[in-house]
């Protein structure tokens, strides 16, 4: 995207595609007001339009007929979105209508719009910076509702106003190493090494490695886990999903063998969206009923390999049969399994005890759940389980961080925590003000690349692709 042409006037539809109650047409740049003038007849005259009133009126087809009847609002710059002049139409949300709109729009000189440009004009005017428009950009795609406040938050400038505080204290400290660099001979009294050194832990790197560690977090809300629900033949595992989901999603038999391919659902877990997944039942080909089911058990472990959590059924009726302990021995250096016996409502408390004893011999240190799929017993215990699985800090997370860092975050914050960790080598090792100079600047360029003060046109084109034309 050209970053400098900004002084033409851009139009796109600002609204999903496809019928519906309302759809707007949005204009931004020096012609915007013009072009109102040109398309809309308020129903009553008036001398001027007053930026931030709403007006009823109609818009008409190129070839003078009536198109529809409309709201129109002008924001006179720098009072808007884009802090340029902008016009925004409130059509019927008929494809046509606002295609036909857009195509009249074009015709009086306005440059269809391209993905995100009206975020980027935004950015440019230095209304948001880039956290906030790949906030909005969370905002826009987030699953539940815990995503959306965490992008919310990043949008309201949560990360911004945390970059700012780790920027400030990088640029006090190197005004006190640009002085020395001015006095050489009072060297030893304008920099007291100690003070910089701790101050460059305490308020650079320990924010930095915090901000690190919130990312893992923030990807979970962002975009999610994957939880495949994995065991033998007739344990149960579709009825489990479809106990998860509160809904008949998977067939359900007694016949092994019923479930042929994976099915995928999603769910919300504790505001973490999960994409849950019940595979074949694991068993040799020999075992299997056709050649269909073999390649459901192809594709059962090739699910096995590629998610986050695994949920490994036992079937209580069974118990651990060679079969089952030859699976999980299959499984057994994967970091993020949970061991769920389920139909406990076939057994005694007894034989419940037992059995679960049994299993947490097999599989020392993994967390145990028992439920009924069928009569719901233990289902929320189990979602706790899977839970504290998937994001041990999930809970205090969402609660208290409200930044979110995502993956292009996380990249450039590993790059300032390395960057830091070799100024404070420097500090200790006596390094010349120079040189701690040299490195400053660096940790200050590359933190600034979050917030899009530093960041190259590459950087800032590869965000704004990722929004969709009119926003």
């Amino acid at each position: 995207m050209n970053t400098g042409a900004r002084r033409d006037t851009i139009a796109a539809i600002a609204t999903p595609p496809g019928s519906g109650g309302i759809g707007v047409v949005r204009v931004s740049g020096p012609e915007a007001l013009h072009l109102l003038q040109q398309v809309f007849q308020p129903r009553r005259a008036v001398p001027a339009f007053v930026s931030h009133h709403l007006y009823y009126g109609h818009i008409r087809a190129q070839n003078g007929s009536l198109l529809d009847e409309v709201l129109a609002v002008y924001m006179q710059a720098p009072h808007s979105y884009t802090c340029e002049d902008v016009v925004e139409l409130q059509c019927h949300a008929a494809p046509v209508v606002l295609q036909e709109l857009l195509a009249r729009l074009a015709t009086l000189g306005a440059r269809p719009a391209e993905p995100g440009e009206f975020t980027k004009r935004a950015f440019l005017a230095g209304r948001i910076d880039l956290s906030q428009a790949e906030a909005l950009i969370d905002l826009l795609t987030a699953r539940t509702a815990a995503g959306a406040e965490l992008a919310a938050a990043q949008l309201h400038g949560a990360l911004a106003a945390a970059i700012g505080g780790i920027r400030q204290s990088l640029i006090e400290l190197l005004a006190h190493i640009e002085v020395a660099i001015d006095f050489p001979d009072e060297d030893a009294e304008l920099v007291d090494r100690k003070e910089a050194a701790r101050r460059l832990r305490a308020e650079v790197l320990a924010p930095v490695q915090a901000l690190i560690a919130d990312a893992g977090y923030a990807r979970l809300y962002r975009e999610g886990a994957r939880l495949v629900i994995a065991g033998l033949p007739n344990a149960g595992k579709s009825s489990l999903l479809n106990a998860l989901l509160r809904e008949e999603r998977a067939l359900v038999t007694a016949v092994p063998g019923t479930t042929r391919d994976s099915i995928e659902e999603g769910m919300n877990l504790g505001g973490i969206p999960v994409q849950v997944i019940d595979t074949a039942g694991i068993r040799p080909a020999a075992a299997c009923s056709d050649a269909v089911e073999v390649l459901g058990v192809e594709r059962a472990r090739q699910m096995l390999l590629s998610a986050d959590a695994l949920l490994l059924l036992i079937d209580a009726e069974a118990g651990l049969t060679p079969a089952l302990r030859a699976l999980y021995a299959e499984l057994a250096d994967r970091a993020q399994i949970l061991l769920v016996l389920n139909k406990r409502d076939l057994l005694q408390a007894a034989e419940e005890r037992h059995l679960c004893a049994a299993a947490a011999a097999m599989a020392p240190g993994r967390p145990l759940v028992s439920i009924s799929a069928k009569n719901g017993e233990g289902l929320q215990e189990l979602q706790d389980a899977l839970l504290a699985l998937i994001a041990p800090a999930a809970d205090s997370f969402g609660r208290s961080a409200r930044l979110a860092p995502n993956r292009r975050h996380q990249a450039v914050l590993m790059r300032v925590e390395a960057a830091c960790t070799q100024c404070l080598a420097a500090l200790e090792a006596g390094a010349p003000v120079d040189l701690l100079s040299v490195d400053m600047q660096s940790i200050l360029e590359t933190i600034g690349e979050i917030s899009g003060e530093t960041s190259p046109d590459e950087v800032l084109d590869a965000v704004f692709s990722r929004f969709c034309i009119g926003k």
